[in-house]
Parts: structure tokens; sequence; C-alpha cells
């Protein structure tokens, strides 16, 4: 099921993928947890004290994330990007912008700041995660690297409340992908489409 998945992404258009960032980043910065801040109504004060995010930067046909990274640091929403680590964890930095970001393996950008430990995520209230598929009970399909295994893990061990949303592409929705004792749920898919709210 990755292979095939990678294989659809990869055959995407530049242009395919990057109009499909603007669509998830407007859908993205409409759900709840955020619009307040982002997007509140022009007869409503902005909320106070802005939520952390913890996002990553978008490579090859993953659905783009750079006007969404943009837009959410314009609004003031303070921004974690990963790092990865030689044990294949995350460490995570502020985003300052896209001059701010660097080469680093595996064809990743990362930002060049100051690295912040792979706790920081626990201040997050809403994680962004990178994923090739999510079924109807919200489960989560990655890559198999594991990295986002463990972010999943600390947060569960933190006891955070962040909601754990996954960005995909419309068609990723599918009606089951394999589970692994591992695995983790996430409260919502965000797709250039739509919204999915996931109950568990």
């Amino acid at each position: 099921m990755r292979r095939d998945l990678l294989e659809v992404r990869r055959a995407l258009p530049a242009d395919v993928i990057a109009a499909t960032g603007e669509a998830l980043a407007r859908r993205t910065l409409e759900l709840d947890e955020l619009a307040p801040y982002v997007a509140p109504p022009p007869d409503a004060p902005r909320p106070e004290n802005p939520p952390t995010v913890a996002a990553y930067v978008s490579i090859g046909g993953e659905p783009s994330t750079r006007a969404l990274l943009d837009r959410l640091r314009a609004a003031g929403v303070r921004v974690l990007l990963p790092v990865l680590l030689p044990d294949n964890d995350l460490d995570w930095a502020l985003y300052e912008g896209a001059e701010r970001l660097v080469p680093a393996g595996w064809g990743l950008l990362e930002p060049d700041g100051e690295r912040l430990t792979p706790k920081a995520v626990t201040q997050a209230q809403v994680v962004l995660l990178p994923g090739l598929a999510v079924d109807r009970r919200g489960l989560r399909l990655g890559r198999g690297g594991g990295s986002y295994d463990r972010v999943l893990a600390r947060l569960e061990r933190a006891g955070a409340q962040a909601s754990l949303v996954v960005l995909l592409y419309d068609a990723e929705v599918l009606p089951e992908v394999p589970a692994e004792p591992h695995d983790r749920y996430v409260h919502a898919a965000v797709t250039p489409s739509a919204v999915h709210r996931f109950r568990h």
C-alpha cells in the first residue's frame, strides 16, 4: 500500500502539488483549533496567546505545506518544525521563515535555529502530521520510519491534549489501512476539499 501511494504522488506535476498546498492551507486554517487565531470574524477580537503548532516542511510529492507555514507564522502562531536526529527521533526548532530553512539528510529542510529538544512538541496544541493515508477510524499510515510514532508516544506519555491532524490528498482517505500494535489514531485529516473528523 505504501509503494502504491508513493507511486501516485511521484507522478503528480509540480503545479498540482503547489495548487493543492494553497487549498490545504485554507482548509487547515479553518480548523476550530486554529480559526479563532488566524481568521477571526471581522467583529471579533483576535484571542490572546496564539497556540503552538508542530508542523513540517513538505518534500517531494507530499501535499505542500509551504503556504500553510507562512500563514500560520504571519498570524503570530508559534510554529515548531522537526529536526531529524541520527536515531530517527525528532528534535524541534522554531520556523522563522523559508529563508531560514537549510538542507538536511534525506532531502529534508530544517530550521537553522536553536534546537528545543524532542520534548518541545509536548507544548503544541495542534500537531500537523505527514502521512500516506488515513482510514475511517482515524488510523494514520506513515512512511514506516517510526519518527512520528515516537512523537505520538511522547505526547501520550506527557498527557498532552494536542489535536493530531494528518495532511493528505483527497484520494488518500481510505476505508481501511493496516494497523500495527504501536499505531496511534489521529483526531482529524485535512485534504484540499474537506476536513475529516474521527471519534475514538
